[in-house]
């Protein structure tokens, strides 16, 4: 992991004055599917099912476990990312403003919230992505698939290093989130994206103190593995176009905060039918027992 993230660091500082952000040469409504090359005809067929469009309505592409492991190898044990290519990925490009739209689909381990995260550091945007699985996976092969959905759209590379980097990032929220749940991880993250111009060259000291304020903030407790983690990823991220990442940063909030507010409102919902029903089943047992007493 530390060498991984010398190299990052190291040719970060390479693109500190160039942007990261993909060609403005996209049309909206193009978009691409992109499947598990592990997945027999049958699976492929739900998950299409599941982008809720037929096959043939999207050029497909192909995802390998080789070609995920480009960007995870030696970010996440070999047991998360597998031996098979499973997850796959439909990409619509959107207006321009328009932000980001993620759904996904039997996943346990990558979440929308980290998705987002991800692809706007790799240099996506304005873009509608479904993930999606026939049954559960990590969904690590996922981040691969939007990066060649997109790059196949534009017909340009996204930045290998920022790639790079959005993968880290999705790790580092993913395991950081097992503590403390995707939301609160995603947004401290993001919070630091927002902080970058005032973290380079901020000594790790001080930024461990910002950090930790951060986490406060949301009634967080990280631990000190997990902060040294976030000053890696802190010091990735500053090689990269601060103020272009700052505004998109601050568009996708607003995602990841309505997403928070949908899961806790279907949480609501679920505890009060729970109850409802909890409450009928205990009315019907009572009106059984009437008729069955002797």
């Amino acid at each position: 992991m530390k060498k991984l993230t010398s190299l990052l660091l190291c040719a970060a500082m390479l693109l500190s004055f160039s942007s990261v952000f993909a060609s403005d040469n996209l049309n909206p409504g193009e978009a691409r599917a992109v499947i598990g090359a592990n997945l027999s005809d049958a699976q492929i067929e739900q998950v299409y099912e599941l982008f809720g469009i037929s096959r043939g309505d999207a050029p497909e592409l192909k995802v390998t476990n080789a070609e995920e492991r480009t960007y995870l190898e030696g970010l996440v044990s070999d047991a998360v990312i597998g031996t098979q290519s499973i997850s796959c990925v439909y990409l619509e490009i959107l207006p321009e403003g328009s932000g980001l739209e993620i759904a996904v689909y039997n996943l346990n381990w990558c979440t929308q919230e980290m998705f987002i995260n991800a692809v706007v550091t790799a240099g996506i945007y304005d873009a509608r992505i479904i993930v999606a699985a026939p049954y559960e996976v990590s969904g690590t092969a996922a981040l691969t698939g939007i990066y060649k959905a997109y790059e196949d759209i534009s017909g340009e590379q996204l930045d290998d290093i920022a790639k790079l980097i959005g993968a880290h990032e999705l790790v580092i929220t993913a395991e950081i989130a097992e503590a403390v749940g995707s939301f609160d991880a995603a947004q401290i993250v993001n919070e630091l994206k927002l902080i970058l111009s005032e973290t380079t060259g901020m000594p790790d000291a001080e930024l461990r103190e910002r950090i930790l304020i951060i986490a406060k903030d949301y009634d967080v407790s990280l631990t000190d593995g997990q902060i040294a983690q976030l000053i890696e990823l802190c010091r990735s991220l500053e090689g990269l176009s601060s103020s272009e990442l700052q505004q998109k940063v601050e568009h996708v909030q607003n995602t990841v905060r309505k997403l928070a507010e949908a899961k806790e409102t279907v949480s609501v919902i679920t505890e009060t039918v729970r109850g409802i029903v909890d409450a009928i089943s205990g009315f019907i047992d009572r009106v059984v027992s009437l008729f069955t007493r002797k």
